[in-house]
């Protein structure tokens, strides 16, 4: 068992842990580079965006295809593009095409692929039938020269810079931004365009947010569920991965209209939730569920002020809901690198992981 800082000292623990570190990890490294590299993608990538979102004129449906982190970001999109452009974006099935050897209908759609090394057989089997279809496909990828650079209409690197660490941090970030880019210059929405513009300045601010009170509950029952709703589940179901991959816990992500279909039964005794609220249609229901939960006797913590029984977490705001959602995942990134070293783990090496998963 680990000794973790005490509600007094917690805050002072996390940055010494990541302040006055001798050698810092790749993934902590890796997170503070975030900010310049979203940077770096809003200068050198953005007019390539607004040439293919001419290029795709009006697709009737978009489509994503992606694995891990990658499909995360994509659920990001999907709810961005039903939300914000009114168009449906489905999830592929990779497997449909790799194994089953059939090809969904695609000619209408705009797909994109999502993938940091841009090589795993089973992604590009879709990419390749789909840009044989004569759809419309974008490469979002952290490897310029890669196969699904080559297969897709069009490729664009996220510019997410090498990227050492087997959990992926920065090329997480990137994608979801590259991601928003694209549908803000097909919707033409000059709002967002404006917000992306200033998330970098977020990020920043994002890495010092204190979310070490989380630490102790879940040490004590090594399970927990994050929550979210909308463009946050997305995040959700980013941060319940890296508690798995860099700390050896056991998490889910549900809605938060989901978690109440069955999942909020166990949610009792001071088990831990994260429940993350973003600033927008969502947030009063969210807050509710995080307080029903917290009546329970769940340890419940949530990103909003809404809330009147759960405990909050302080949270970098910004002038975008979307935005509000994807620099939350940045203040979590720092709390489960910090997490995983007090729990003895390199989060650079995860247990039976590798950087690159090539499936079929």
């Amino acid at each position: 068992m680990i000794s973790l800082p005490n509600s007094k000292s917690r805050k002072t623990s996390f940055m010494v842990a990541t302040k006055t570190q001798t050698t810092p990890t790749h993934m902590r490294r890796e997170i503070e580079e975030i900010p310049q590299a979203a940077r770096r993608l809003l200068s050198e990538a953005h007019p390539k965006f607004r040439e293919i979102a001419g290029k795709a004129g009006a697709p009737v449906f978009l489509a994503s295809v992606a694995r891990g982190s990658s499909d995360h970001a994509a659920t990001f999109l999907k709810y961005a593009s039903e939300i914000y452009l009114g168009l449906a974006m489905a999830s592929l099935g990779p497997s449909v095409s790799s194994v089953y050897g059939r090809h969904v209908k695609l000619d209408q759609a705009l797909v994109i692929a999502i993938s940091q090394s841009g090589a795993s057989p089973d992604i590009l089997s879709v990419v390749e039938n789909a840009t044989g279809q004569g759809a419309v496909t974008v490469g979002l990828t952290n490897t310029a020269e890669s196969p699904l650079a080559k297969l897709s209409t069009s490729a664009v690197d996220i510019c997410a810079g090498p990227e050492k660490s087997v959990a992926a941090t920065k090329t997480f970030v990137n994608s979801v931004l590259a991601g928003l880019l694209l549908l803000a210059e097909i919707g033409g929405d000059e709002i967002l365009l404006k917000a992306l513009e200033e998330v970098p300045g977020h990020f920043e601010k994002a890495i010092g947010k204190d979310w070490t009170a989380l630490a102790a509950p879940i040490e004590a029952k090594g399970s927990l569920y994050v929550v979210g709703r909308g463009p946050a589940l997305a995040v959700a179901n980013e941060a319940a991965l890296k508690f798995k991959e860099t700390c050896q816990i056991h998490a889910e992500a549900y809605s938060s209209a989901e978690v109440m279909h069955g999942p909020i039964s166990i949610v009792e005794n001071g088990y831990p939730v994260l429940a993350l609220g973003v600033r927008d249609a969502a947030e009063q229901g969210l807050a509710e569920a995080a307080d029903r939960m917290a009546a329970q006797g769940g340890d419940v913590f949530a990103t909003t002020a809404k809330v009147v029984r759960a405990q909050p977490l302080e949270f970098e705001a910004t002038a975008h809901p979307l935005t509000d959602a994807i620099v939350q995942i940045v203040t979590f990134y720092a709390f489960i690198e910090w997490f995983a070293r007090e729990r003895g783990f390199n989060p650079d090496v995860p247990k039976h992981l590798k950087k690159v998963t090539q499936t079929v």
